[in-house]
């Protein structure tokens, strides 16, 4: 059953853009670790439903084809872990506010969640935001431009 919730998280509400489905399967008290990317702080304790529908539509806006794809999936007791392959192409600005880039990425996230009462009510999140980044040209990789890459001996001769 818990497992099952978090399946109907990614592969209904975010692939399917089922907006109206986080009424059901997420707890209105829900406490969210996770920070947006590159963020200071977690948004703590929010109205899950609404949360959550917030989350996908800045998401969604950022990139219109995002689909995420469950790769495993663990559960015990009222946790369930799951890690995620998540994808999609740039066309909506970044964070609301940065360049579109027109580029895709893909990118590895681990999601915890806390199922209480048969809904979601907690969730923290691990995502290489840093790889999504460089991969759409926001975040230059290390020694990108320089031709060359430093070695464990010193820097490169000249």
């Amino acid at each position: 059953m818990n497992e099952q919730l978090v399946r109907q998280h990614f592969l209904t509400m975010w692939n399917k853009r089922d907006f109206d489905l986080a009424d059901q399967i997420m707890a209105t008290e829900y406490v969210e670790h996770a920070m947006a990317p590159f963020g200071s702080t977690e948004p703590g304790a929010v109205n899950g439903p609404d949360a959550t529908r917030d989350t996908m539509q800045w998401l969604i806006t950022q990139f219109p084809d995002i689909q995420m794809s469950i790769e495993a999936i663990v559960s015990k007791g009222d946790l369930v872990v799951v890690r995620v392959l998540s994808e999609g192409t740039n066309l909506g600005p970044l964070g609301g506010a940065g360049p579109v880039t027109g580029k895709r990425f893909s990118a590895r996230q681990s999601h915890w969640f806390r199922v209480a009462d048969g809904k979601l009510a907690e969730h923290w999140a691990t995502r290489d935001d840093l790889t999504a980044m460089m991969q759409l040209g926001v975040v230059p990789a290390p020694g990108a431009g320089r031709g060359t890459v430093p070695s464990a001996e010193g820097p490169p001769l000249a």
